[in-house]
């Protein structure tokens, strides 16, 4: 059975700062509420601070967790209401069809992989300088900095994972919603400027936009190499496609950075529109 949980989060308590300032420790606290969860489970969460006074804590676990370290530490323990709602969410995976609808959410860590970076870290250096026609190791995995570099990361493998993002209805496009389709012409980051102009056709805008841009940075431990990615928050309005396909990312995640809140794809309802 898979559990989805919401969690909610009081941003006033001093471990709460913590646990909302650190990927690390935010994941520390969520493998704390899944007994036996190391290596034995995939765990996917999510952070949503869009509203910075009620934050909210989601997490996608196989067995049923326990968070009542994260409500006694950085919750409201003796408020009413709901603190941490767990729901089966078996209903909504028999949901799941060709065709259907749905909002969704996601946030995620866009990379590429590139055999020679423009800009190589001390590290990088190190590596390509060691490096052979004999010996040549994988690429360089390397985060995508530019809105336009994300979006088209998002918009060139949702095919592959199973759903589709429908054109705009908006006349203009919303803000954010002028994203250039798959096979468009995009900034690379290793090879142009953040500035440089992305060709657009407004005949292929997606109902999609980021709506938050992060770059971590942090030490695993407190101590060795750090660790350091960027993250984009992706809402909009998708279509089933392949429903294994999609089925599989919704419960496996959607690109890396995993254990630090990437990955978690949520749905809603889509809004009832007007006729």
């Amino acid at each position: 059975m898979t559990y989805l949980s919401r969690i909610r989060i009081n941003p006033l308590r001093a471990q709460s700062r913590l646990l909302l300032a650190s990927p690390r420790a935010m994941h520390g606290a969520v493998m704390g509420g899944i007994p036996g969860a190391a290596g034995s489970e995939r765990v996917l969460w999510r952070l949503d601070a869009d509203n910075p006074h009620r934050p909210h804590l989601f997490v996608l676990t196989s067995s049923k967790p326990d968070w009542t370290h994260v409500i006694e530490q950085a919750g409201w323990p003796d408020a009413d209401g709901e603190h941490a709602a767990v729901r089966d969410y078996t209903p909504l995976l028999r949901q799941l069809a060709a065709g259907r609808e749905f909002a969704f959410r996601l946030t995620a860590s866009p990379v590429q992989n590139t055999q020679a970076p423009k800009t190589p870290t001390p590290a990088q250096a190190a590596r390509l300088a060691t490096r052979t026609d004999s010996n040549r190791e994988r690429g360089f995995r390397l985060g995508h900095r530019t809105v336009a570099a994300q979006l088209g990361w998002f918009l060139d493998r949702t095919e592959r994972w199973g759903f589709d993002i429908p054109a705009s209805r908006t006349d203009p496009p919303a803000p954010g919603l002028d994203s250039p389709a798959p096979g468009l012409d995009r900034p690379n980051p290793e090879t142009a400027p953040d500035t440089q102009a992305v060709r657009q056709d407004t005949n292929l805008l997606r109902e999609v936009r980021i709506t938050d841009r992060q770059r971590h940075s942090f030490t695993k431990s407190g101590k060795g190499p750090r660790v350091t990615f960027h993250s984009a928050t992706f809402e909009g309005h998708l279509r089933i496609t392949d429903p294994t396909a999609f089925t599989t990312r919704l419960l496996e995640g959607i690109g890396p950075s995993k254990a630090y809140g990437c990955g978690l794809l949520t749905l809603a309802p889509l809004p009832a529109q007007k006729d």
